[in-house]
């Protein structure tokens, strides 16, 4: 009677038999899986070098240098294993620009000991803008910025309402800050409510959290080209 109550909850053949045909079949469709992802990569790949052709632009394939090279962002200091990928770099609309997908690697141990690693990915625009201006940050509002207010980070306050519900805005220099957010400014951030900015030294970067897409890149180096447009011409003059 225990015979028989085997072979009905495994079938004619033993236990073992299916966890190999289980382990089979994983390994089948992680290979199909990784074949498929390595093709999208490659035509990825070719679409950023026909881009960069189009643009005329250089594309690089990979970078390592990038983090060191716009160090002075806060984006380029997080984390380990820092490297650019898929970079498109040279001279847009008489800018100096470079834009890429970037990864970092941060880690956390969990109760038992145990090291994790979350690998990020973001694309990032930098625009060269040719004066040393000191550091300011303008990224959207959410939970994150406000928590950091509560525990003594405050942003700095406009006195458009409507803007700064929508941006946590930090710099320690409050004159330039307000100098760069003038009405002009705020307004076309509420019209792109995405556009986290990094402003420091002789760079302005745009950052998104999500990879590089060949027909968003255009896009997105005017965005950076139209947000240097608005720097007011007499910080240039002064």
């Amino acid at each position: 009677m225990s015979l028989h109550a085997n072979i009905s909850s495994t079938g004619p053949f033993g236990e073992d038999f299916w966890q190999y045909v289980f382990f089979v079949a994983f390994a089948i469709v992680a290979a199909v899986g990784a074949v498929f992802a390595a093709i999208a990569e490659r035509k990825r790949r070719e679409a950023f070098a026909q881009l960069a052709v189009s643009l005329n632009l250089t594309y690089v394939r990979r970078d390592d240098a990038a983090p060191h090279r716009y160090a002075i962002l806060d984006i380029m200091r997080q984390g380990d294993t820092r490297y650019a990928f898929n970079v498109l770099r040279g001279v847009y609309k008489e800018h100096p620009v470079e834009a890429f997908d970037y990864h970092y690697a941060t880690h956390s141990t969990d109760s038992k000991g145990r090291r994790h690693t979350q690998h990020h990915y973001l694309s990032v625009f930098v625009l060269v803008h040719g004066l040393h201006f000191p550091e300011l940050r303008i990224y959207p509002e959410n939970f994150l910025g406000r928590l950091a207010e509560m525990i003594g980070f405050d942003d700095i306050d406009f006195e458009s309402v409507a803007f700064s519900r929508a941006f946590t805005v930090r710099s320690r220099d409050r004159k330039f800050a307000f100098d760069i957010c003038h009405a002009r400014m705020m307004e076309y951030l509420l019209a792109h409510r995405d556009l986290r900015i990094e402003i420091d030294g002789p760079c302005l970067a745009l950052i998104f959290q999500q990879r590089l897409r060949p027909e968003h890149v255009m896009a997105r180096l005017d965005q950076a080209v139209d947000i240097r447009n608005l720097f007011p011409q007499y910080l240039y003059t002064t």
